[in-house]
C-alpha cells in the first residue's frame, strides 16, 4: 500500500461522522434496490438483455457512432470529437467564450468530472454554477465527488445544514431536509435564469436519432438545459444505445440499480436546438463525443467495463467502500468500478492501490445490471501489477514464503501447528491488538480472539458430526 493511499485510507476510518453518512445512504439503496428486485421477477432477464445491447453497441461502435453523428446534426446539433479530457475542456471552454458566457449551470456528470471540466471553467474565467443539489453541497464545501449517484454522500444532513447557514443569502431556519432544499431551490433559481449556456451529461446516447437522454429526481437538468442560449452535451462515447426502445430497456436497469425506483422524476430526450414553434430551448446544440482513453480500453482487455452504466449498485453493495467511502480512493470513480476504471485512465503505477483494495467478495458483479465480472477484473489488474513489479517489496516477500511452505504440506502443517500454540498468548489482556504483521487491522477495528485449530481440523470435526 502506498504512503498517499494508505493516509486517506486511515483519515477516512478515523473520521467520526464519515461511516455514520455512508450508512444512512447505502443502507437506504441496499434496502430499496432489494425491494425492487424482489418485485421485478424478469430482472435476470433483464439484465441479460442489457449486457447484450451495451456489447453490441461495443463491437459495432464505429457503426453507431457515425449514425448518431449524423442523425444528430440533422436535429441541428454541432457535434464534436475530442480524444483527450484536454481537448473536450477545450473545446466547452471556446463555445463557452464565442458566446460571450459570463456564467454556466452544470447538471451533475460523472464525466465532467473525469476529464477536468470544473477546472477548466474556473481558469477560463467563467463562473460555474453546479445545479444538482448534492454538487450544489460539495461546490459550496469545495470537495470532490464522493459516490458518483449522491455525490455529497459523505455529508451529515447536520453538515449540510451548516455549509448552508454559511453561503445562503437566505437560509431559513433549516429545520428539516424539506427546508434545507427550500433554502438551495432559493439560491439557485436565478441562477437557472441568467446563465448563458447550461452544461450536462448524457445517460444514454440514442443512435437512430440524434437525441441525448438525460434522467434526474431534480428537474435541476431541464432548467439547466433549457432557458439558457447554450446548451453543452459532454458525453463519453460508451453511452451510445441503437434506438430509443434500447433506451427505455436500460433506463428500468439504470433507475432501479440506483435508486430502487421504477423510474426517475424527470426523464428527458433532448434532441437538437429550439425550432420554429418551440416555446422553449436553446438556440445551439452542441454535442461533445468523449474518447479519453475508452477505446484503449478495447485493446486491454476492458471491453467488459464499457457496459457501465454508472448506477452506482456496486459501490453501495461494497464492503471496503461502505468503510472508507469515496474519497480515499483518490480518483473520480470509487469503489469497484472505480478500481477498475482509474488503472486505465490513469495508469497502473499511479492506481495501484485501487485493485487491491477488494476482498474479491462478488458482491459487486452480483448486483451489476449489467453482469460487468469485475473480481475477474481486479484480478486481472493485480496480476498486471505483479508482473510490472508494482507490488511492495514486503508483500512478494510474504507470497514467496507462503508459496514454499504452501509447496511442502509437512512443512506447512508445522508452520501452522507453531502458530496456533503462539497465537492463544494474543488472546490475554488485549494483545490482540498488537499481533505482530496485523496492524492494518487491528488499528481501526476489533480483531476476534483465535478461536482454536485450523479451519481444515474444525471443518474434519464438524464433518463428523
Amino acid at each position: 500500500m502506498t504512503a498517499a493511499f494508505s493516509a486517506r485510507v486511515d483519515a477516512a476510518l478515523a473520521s467520526p461522522t464519515l461511516k455514520l453518512a455512508i450508512d444512512r445512504t447505502t443502507g437506504t439503496a441496499r434496502s430499496k434496490r432489494a425491494a425492487a428486485m424482489a418485485a421485478w421477477p424478469e430482472f435476470n432477464i433483464a439484465r441479460d438483455l442489457g449486457r447484450d445491447i451495451k456489447d453490441h453497441v461495443i463491437e459495432n461502435l464505429e457503426h453507431y457512432l457515425v449514425t448518431f453523428e449524423k442523425n444528430a446534426i440533422a436535429s441541428g446539433a454541432k457535434v464534436h470529437w475530442a480524444e483527450t479530457g484536454a481537448q473536450a475542456c477545450a473545446i466547452v471552454v471556446d463555445i463557452c467564450r464565442k458566446a460571450n458566457a459570463k456564467s454556466v449551470t452544470r447538471a451533475k456528470s460523472m464525466l465532467g468530472e473525469e476529464i477536468g471540466l470544473p477546472h477548466a471553467l474556473e481558469e477560463a474565467g467563467i463562473e460555474r454554477v453546479e445545479t444538482d443539489l448534492a454538487e450544489h453541497i460539495i461546490q459550496l464545501a469545495g470537495d470532490p465527488p464522493s459516490h458518483i449517484v449522491w455525490p455529497a454522500l459523505h455529508k451529515t444532513r447536520e453538515q449540510v445544514a451548516e455549509l448552508f447557514r454559511t453561503h445562503h443569502r437566505d437560509p431559513g431556519a433549516l429545520a428539516s431536509v424539506e427546508a434545507m432544499v427550500g433554502s438551495a431551490r432559493r439560491q439557485l433559481r436565478e441562477k437557472f435564469m441568467a446563465a448563458d449556456v447550461g452544461i450536462s451529461g448524457a445517460n444514454f446516447l440514442v443512435a437512430d436519432t440524434g437525441a441525448v437522454c438525460t434522467v434526474t429526481n431534480e428537474g435541476n437538468a431541464e432548467l439547466t438545459t433549457t432557458p439558457p442560449r447554450v446548451h453543452i452535451v459532454t458525453a463519453g462515447i460508451e453511452k451510445l444505445v441503437p434506438s430509443t426502445a434500447h433506451a427505455m430497456a436500460m433506463l428500468r436497469l439504470l433507475v432501479r440499480s440506483a435508486t430502487g425506483a421504477e423510474l426517475t422524476q424527470y426523464t428527458t430526450f433532448h434532441c437538437g436546438p429550439k425550432q420554429a414553434g418551440d416555446l422553449d430551448g436553446p438556440e445551439e446544440f452542441h454535442i461533445v463525443l468523449v474518447d479519453a482513453g475508452r477505446t484503449r480500453m478495447l485493446a486491454e482487455g476492458l471491453a467488459d467495463m464499457l457496459r457501465c452504466i454508472r448506477c452506482g449498485a456496486c459501490l453501495n453493495h461494497c464492503v471496503v467502500y461502505r468503510q472508507i467511502g469515496g474519497h480515499a480512493y483518490g480518483a473520480t470513480y470509487p469503489g469497484p468500478m472505480g478500481a477498475v476504471l482509474t488503472p486505465s485512465l490513469s495508469g497502473l503505477e499511479a492506481a495501484q492501490d485501487l485493485p487491491r483494495a477488494c476482498t474479491l467478495n462478488g458482491q459487486c458483479q452480483e448486483v451489476c445490471p449489467v453482469a460487468i465480472p469485475l473480481p475477474t477484473l481486479l484480478r486481472g489488474w493485480r496480476e498486471k501489477a505483479w508482473q510490472q513489479g508494482f507490488e511492495p517489496a514486503t508483500v512478494r516477500w510474504a507470497v514467496a514464503l507462503w508459496r514454499f511452505l504452501i509447496l511442502r504440506p509437512a512443512l506447512y502443517a508445522a508452520a501452522s501447528a507453531i502458530g496456533l500454540r503462539l497465537m492463544p498468548l494474543f488472546s490475554r489482556n488485549g494483545w490482540i491488538s498488537r499481533l505482530p504483521l496485523a496492524g492494518g487491522w487491528t488499528a481501526h477495528r476489533d480483531m476476534p480472539s483465535p478461536t482454536g485449530g485450523t479451519f481444515l481440523a474444525q471443518y474434519k470435526r464438524r464433518m463428523k458430526k
